[in-house]
């Protein structure tokens, strides 16, 4: 089993469901009350802290509380499978499988273009990992070294901006300076979290290239 790949496809899983935690969470807060359509807003009227914090998703269930509920129950299986059985037989189809089911029941809109390639790296954890050999054997070795560094910034960056997207507060940004916050917020979640979790998985794949090496 390659370990490094298969800690931090875990890892992207669990700051994932945190996230449809979160969207599970404000659903219920809203009550027994039908959604308005397949489109939603996981934070209703009345928790919504600020001009564009209302977390949009989609849910094919066609009520907040029973689509919280399933986002909630989705999340948690996803953290158990991420920990636990990522790394059997058909561990990384299950891991697709439940984040398209989150996606579906008001999980949110933006984790697709997280879990797209999470669940990618997660089908090469039992594999041989070929490194390209126009990439240099200084580069790999630096690249090794770095994985738990690059992780570590993707998840808290990923977290920060959650948080910020929720809340609005940006420690020194007026509240109503919408437009700056938005820019900090997806520069901490597209910047410092998709983008950093790409270079984990290359990080990840040279670090296990080097612990693996292919047999001749």
């Amino acid at each position: 089993m390659n370990r490094s790949i298969k800690n931090i496809v875990s890892t992207v899983g669990i700051v994932l469901a945190l996230s449809g935690l979160d969207h599970g969470f404000f659903e219920v807060l809203q009550g027994n009350t039908p959604t308005p359509g397949i489109g939603i807003q996981a934070i209703g009227p009345h928790h919504q802290m600020w001009l564009y914090g209302s977390e949009g998703a989609i849910s094919l269930i066609p009520n907040f509380l029973w689509s919280g509920l399933a986002s909630i129950t989705v999340s948690l299986i996803i953290i158990l499978w991420s920990l636990f059985f990522l790394q059997k037989k058909h561990g990384a189809t299950v891991f697709l499988l439940l984040f398209l089911t989150l996606f579906a029941v008001g999980g949110g809109f933006a984790q697709i273009i997280f879990f797209l390639p999470a669940w990618a790296v997660a089908t090469r954890i039992n594999s041989v990992i070929y490194w390209p050999k126009f990439l240099s054997e200084n580069f790999r070795r630096w690249l090794a070294g770095i994985w738990q560094v690059t992780l570590s910034i993707a998840a808290a960056s990923f977290l920060i901006g959650l948080a910020i997207a929720i809340t609005g507060y940006v420690p020194g940004v007026d509240k109503e300076n919408y437009g700056l916050i938005l820019i900090i917020c997806w520069t901490f979640v597209f910047g410092g979290g998709w983008f950093m979790f790409l270079l984990t998985y290359l990080a990840g794949f040279a670090f296990d290239a080097i612990a693996r090496p292919v047999q001749k």
